[in-house]
């Protein structure tokens, strides 16, 4: 794809003797919902984690509109995460000891934004998911599928080029997760956001644009929805 927003080529990431991505290749577009599938220890999640530079690969080359992020330096990576990307993992890993809205507003805050907008945002998003009532609850005080609305909320907040889900739906009830798929179909669709998540789940990837199948390592083979 020419008009790509982010790029992996023939990447390859290798923990100790066993390697996890032998030459993967994918490209997503600004608005587009990409599901990455595969059975379990396929390399899906080293994928994302390649491609949100979060991982360094050991060779390839990751790129975010067109520029080369895996040679970015570890502190560049960070403020790529916090600026441009959002992140929501199968189990939210919210900051336990902030009620949800300041969670929501973590990502606002620390890139400079001023605490009542931080907030307005927040309480948007979370209005949105149907948590309104919940702002001030810890995350221990939350159910499961409540504190992910809260982690989807925060990836969302900052408005993010590109948003990351891994398992966004794993322990969640069919309605939640329909909630929470809904949310990130609307990032992409009216923030022009790239969405890419991974799924073990085909009513999670009936919502996607693509599915992207990870087979031993190697992430070449697309699939229409």
């Amino acid at each position: 794809m020419t008009d790509a927003l982010l790029t992996a080529h023939a990447v390859t990431k290798s923990f100790g003797a066993t390697a996890a991505l032998r030459g993967a290749d994918i490209a997503v577009s600004a608005g587009e919902v990409v599901a990455v599938m595969g059975p379990s220890g396929s390399g899906k999640t080293t994928l994302l984690h390649c491609l949100a530079g979060i991982l360094r690969p050991d060779a390839g080359e990751v790129r975010f509109e067109g520029q080369r992020i895996d040679r970015l330096s570890e502190r560049a990576r960070t403020l790529l995460r916090r600026d441009r990307f959002g992140f929501v993992f199968q189990f939210g890993q919210l900051v336990p000891e902030l009620p949800a809205v300041e969670n929501v507003m973590l990502p606002l805050i620390l890139a400079g934004v001023r605490r009542s907008p931080a907030r307005l945002r927040a309480e948007e998003l979370l209005d949105r998911l149907e948590l309104t009532g919940l702002l001030a609850r810890l995350p221990g005080e939350l159910s499961g599928g409540q504190a992910q609305r809260v982690a989807v909320a925060r990836a969302l907040v900052s408005r993010p080029d590109i948003v990351f889900a891994d398992e966004p739906t794993g322990s969640l009830d069919s309605l939640s997760g329909q909630r929470v798929m809904d949310m990130l179909v609307d990032a992409a669709r009216d923030q022009g956001a790239a969405v890419v998540l991974v799924t073990h789940e085909a009513r999670v990837a009936a919502c996607a644009d693509r599915e992207v199948v990870v087979r031993d390592g190697r992430a070449d083979t697309l699939v229409p929805s």
